[in-house]
């Protein structure tokens, strides 16, 4: 543990100068003490809250390609009260900000220095016209160079602030943020000890064109078979012994929507019409296309009341990618409609020779990485995570005598919505969570993720199963309404019997 009194901390701070660095500029530093206001806002992220203890704010320009004259802006938050460690996060979507909430609310909170980088653009989560036409070097930037550089630079500003080099290096993050993580892992394996990521995206190519073949079964949304958000249905509830709303392993639920199909005369938002049910059993099924090549896992049960706000919605995350990210448009050339309509197989064959910025990181030989890797993954794309860990196994077990446990571990989070909120037990530490009201129950490593890969990296104590919160109406405010295990794939959530409520009327089975 490293601390000093407030005064030096203050000083250091605003006269500290990043020395010996060729790529990496410090552009402004704020001393933030204990129980100042904090209030940062940028198109990715905000912070206002005078709950944090005193930390350093130091901002930096790094230099991503000198012959494109690119760089990105990147900060770095040190705590008077280090805990000797370095933490990294990454961005969601197609975000460019650094994720300052973040930074606050886990790094700061938890003693963690931490970086967090723009990735070399400016733009919200859903935003990704900034790639085009032709912007492939800050496609590069976004996909995994901006957040390598960030690390490296990011540790020498520690090294230099606190005159010790930290002890280890972790890096938390959920959704798109994973391509970016995972590139870490697959390409610079050196970078972390331990890496959480969480529902990723890692599979850029596919995910972006299993979302558009989504779209097409259920765009435009005047046609027969769009299926609107009152009509998404649950099912399964009660194959884990309790129904409570939540599907605990959807993998299990096989149901028939034959049974939901309208009568006569009945009210078409009460039931199912025959068009949407042929869309139905298309979208619960991986998705395949020229010559059986599979592409994507399919919808799972359980996170209908999500799915209007991702792929099948009126505008799927994946029109962006492919009209500026692989087709190269012109800005605004072809509206998403059209996207919806031109989009074919061909389109895939195209991504996957591009691999825009080399934003796939589904390399299944990670031996290289010395570290550990754990993935906590919630409803919304799961089929990208057991794939993923299933190749990972396949490969280590043909080429080496390792056991996948040992490195790597993935955790289900039934009735999470895409990173946090949701139904379900959706607090244990992850990014977004803390800073959308409902922060672990405590920052112990059953309860809190980030502190179980500490353990099991410093202390040889691999997590079998972590407890998650549910807050009631998902705000830490109103107490905590039930608590659950989060169970290590495969296996799955049962219950036992009495206290529906407490994380130990349930086991993993």
């Amino acid at each position: 543990m490293f601390s000093r009194t407030w005064q030096h901390s203050s000083c250091l701070c605003s006269s500290f100068a990043l020395d010996n660095s060729s790529d990496a500029t410090v552009t402004g530093t704020t001393y933030f003490p204990a129980n100042a206001l904090v209030n940062i806002t940028n198109e990715y992220s905000s912070i206002d809250t005078d709950t944090l203890p005193a930390f350093c704010r130091v901002e930096l320009t790094i230099t991503t390609n000198t012959t494109a004259n690119s760089s990105c802006k990147t900060e770095v938050w040190l705590p008077d009260d280090w805990n000797g460690r370095f933490l990294a996060v990454g961005n969601g979507g197609f975000g460019g900000g650094a994720t300052v909430a973040e930074l606050g609310y886990i790094a700061v909170n938890q003693s963690f220095a931490r970086v967090s980088t723009d990735t070399s653009h400016t733009s919200a989560a859903n935003v990704g016209d900034w790639a085009g036409p032709r912007n492939d070097n800050a496609i590069v930037d976004w996909a995994w160079r901006a957040l390598h550089l960030s690390v490296v630079a990011g540790k020498e500003v520690v090294q230099q602030y606190y005159n010790q080099t930290a002890q280890k290096a972790y890096y938390l993050g959920c959704s798109t943020g994973k391509p970016s993580s995972l590139k870490e892992v697959q390409m610079f394996p050196d970078d972390f000890d331990g890496v959480v990521v969480g529902s990723p995206a890692n599979w850029q190519t596919h995910v972006n064109s299993w979302g558009m073949h989504l779209a097409q079964e259920v765009q435009p949304s005047d046609s027969a078979h769009f299926i609107s958000r009152h009509t998404w249905v649950d099912q399964c509830d009660s194959l884990d012994g309790l129904a409570d709303g939540i599907i605990s392993d959807p993998r299990s639920c096989h149901f028939r929507p034959e049974t939901l199909t309208c009568g006569p005369g009945q009210n078409t938002s009460t039931c199912l019409t025959v068009p949407q049910l042929e869309a139905f059993h298309r979208i619960y099924s991986d998705y395949y296309e020229t010559n059986q090549t599979w592409i994507f896992g399919r919808y799972y049960p359980g996170g209908e009341e999500k799915y209007p706000d991702g792929n099948v919605d009126t505008v799927p995350k994946g029109a962006d990618w492919f009209r500026y990210f692989v087709l190269k448009y012109e800005l605004n050339r072809f509206s998403i409609r059209m996207v919806i309509q031109q989009y074919n197989a061909s389109v895939i064959e195209i991504a996957d020779s591009i691999d825009p910025g080399q934003t796939n990181a589904i390399d299944a030989n990670i031996t290289a990485f010395a570290g550990r890797l754990t993935m906590a993954n919630c409803c919304n794309i799961p089929g990208g995570s057991f794939h993923y860990h299933d190749t990972v196994d396949v490969f280590t077990r043909a080429h080496t005598e390792m056991d996948t446990d040992d490195f790597y571990r993935l955790f289900t989070v039934p009735g999470m919505n895409h990173c946090y909120g949701g139904f379900g037990a959706n607090a244990f530490g992850g990014v977004e969570q803390a800073s959308n009201g409902m922060p672990p129950v405590s920052f112990d490593p059953e309860h809190n993720i980030l502190a179980a890969i500490v353990q099991w990296v410093e202390q040889g104590e691999a997590p079998s199963s972590l407890i998650a919160a549910y807050y009631t109406d998902n705000n830490a405010t109103n107490g905590v309404g039930f608590t659950r295990p989060l169970c290590q794939y495969p296996k799955a959530l049962q219950y036992n019997g009495g206290d529906n409520t407490t994380a130990s009327s349930f086991s993993c089975v």
